[in-house]
C-alpha cells in the first residue's frame, strides 16, 4: 500500500489546526476514519472524547496559538512538531504522531508535550 505522504501531512496539520482553533467536531468529520485510537492518557479512545477534550480546551483557554514548525511523513505515519503559546504566556513544544488508514484518514494518535524552559544549557531552541 502506498500512502500520499504530502496529502497526509496536509491533512494532519489541517486536522490539528481545526480542532485546536475550536472546531474539533469538524476536524473529526473531515479527517478521522472509522476508529480513533488515542494514546494521550488524558483523552479516551474514540472521536467523542477527542471532541469533548478540545471543546473544553477552547472554552477554558481561549486565545491559544499554534505554529506548525515541521511535519514529517513516512509510511502511514505523520509527525508534527509544534510551538504553542497559551493565554498565560506559557509556551509548549509538542510532538504529535498520527497513523493514517488506507483511505487517508487518521485512526491513531500519540503525543508528547513539554514547556519551554526559561534557560537552556545549549542555547538552542526546542523547535
Amino acid at each position: 500500500m502506498t500512502h500520499d505522504l504530502a496529502q497526509n501531512k496536509q491533512n494532519a496539520i489541517a486536522f490539528y489546526k481545526t480542532a485546536y482553533e475550536g472546531e474539533p467536531r469538524k476536524a473529526v468529520e473531515l479527517y478521522v476514519g472509522n476508529e480513533y485510537i488515542q494514546h494521550n492518557p488524558s483523552v479516551a479512545n474514540g472521536p467523542e472524547p477527542f471532541i469533548a477534550y478540545f471543546e473544553r480546551l477552547a472554552k477554558e483557554y481561549p486565545g491559544r496559538s499554534i505554529n506548525f514548525v515541521r511535519a514529517v511523513a513516512e509510511g502511514d505515519l505523520v509527525a508534527l512538531h509544534t510551538h504553542q503559546i497559551w493565554p498565560s504566556g506559557t509556551e509548549y513544544i509538542t510532538m504529535d504522531f498520527f497513523r493514517f488508514d488506507k483511505n487517508g484518514k487518521i485512526v491513531e494518535h500519540w503525543d508528547a508535550i513539554q514547556t519551554i524552559p526559561e534557560t537552556s544549557q545549549n542555547g538552542n531552541t526546542m523547535y
